[in-house]
């Protein structure tokens, strides 16, 4: 895992990038944009997690991209281009597998840029954004992302407690491993609403939420925030001035294709250029401020040597 600059930023920036972003995996289907969309969010989250946890997102994301394509292909029966028949007599055609596929790596682009989004985006961090505005769900969201992790993990120290007194998932037959299961399972949701209730009563006894609160802040909206909203604002400009022209329709049935207009090749391209731009803006900012400690590092050397 390297340096994450682009969690630096002010969180306003962080919050706007990835509405952004999700928003446009989430109602752009064309192919080129879909396949931009999944290759930055996944670099991006390989780029914060680590090549291990990349492959294990891999063994999870592609089954639902594959399955997501069977079933629609089972239940959608339009389309031009027939591949062969269900028992049933139903076609199974080649635009619902096309189509099945695409809402599959649009699925999958949305879970990758959400864990993301739990990496950069903090508890601290929403609590800021949204604290003065909306205290309750702002500290329900920052103990959501929290919860997670520190489920699993308690969930790990549960099950090592169990197995200790011989009652975990790993011996006995089936039914003493579900009772051992379920014995687990319940000690971990009891841990879990005590550990809300704490949360709670902890927040209440400082005030949080009240008229007038004040709170101690690290963050401060600099320069270089400045430009990155700006440049986020500029790229996500030209792709929905280029969306709201219908220069980006693609259909999906009944066969597939782009829908022609006079100027679409070339907005098509300033729209992907566009996109791809927005989409890489975390794997830039952290290549550029790689190259910069590396000269400064070299520099270093050249001095002291």
């Amino acid at each position: 895992m390297g340096r994450d600059t682009f969690s630096g930023f002010h969180p306003l920036v962080n919050m706007l990038y990835f509405v952004v972003v999700i928003g446009f995996s989430m109602f752009f289907m064309h192919p080129a944009s879909l396949v931009i969309s999944l290759v930055c969010a996944f670099s991006y989250s390989v780029y914060l997690s680590g090549g291990k946890a990349a492959r294990a997102g891999l063994k999870f994301l592609l089954p639902v991209v594959l399955s997501t394509a069977a079933v629609n292909s089972f239940f959608n029966h339009q389309g031009g281009t027939m591949l062969a028949f269900l028992p049933n007599g139903n076609p199974i055609t080649f635009e619902a597998v096309a189509y099945g596929f695409a809402a599959g790596v649009m699925l999958t682009t949305v879970i990758a840029w959400f864990s993301c989004l739990n990496a950069v985006m903090t508890s601290d961090k929403f609590v800021y954004l949204f604290g003065r505005a909306i205290p309750a769900l702002s500290l329900v969201l920052s103990m959501a992302l929290r919860f997670v992790p520190r489920f699993r993990g308690q969930a790990k120290v549960i099950s090592n407690a169990q197995k200790r007194i011989g009652r975990d998932m790993s011996s006995g037959n089936i039914l003493r491993k579900a009772r051992n299961g379920m014995r687990i399972l319940s000690i971990l949701v009891t841990w879990a609403l005590e550990n809300a209730i704490e949360t709670a009563d902890s927040m209440k006894s400082r005030g949080y939420g009240l008229p007038g609160r004040t709170a101690f802040s690290i963050y401060r909206f600099d320069r270089r925030d400045g430009l990155a909203v700006s440049y986020i604002f500029a790229c996500a400009g030209i792709v929905v001035a280029g969306a709201a022209l219908e220069v980006f329709r693609f259909r999906y049935f009944p066969t597939i294709g782009h829908i022609s207009r006079g100027w679409h090749e070339f907005w098509t391209i300033a729209l992907l250029a566009a996109h791809l731009a927005l989409g890489a803006f975390p794997i830039i900012v952290n290549i550029k401020e790689d190259l910069v400690w590396k000269r400064i590092n070299s520099l270093k050397l050249q001095d002291g040597a």
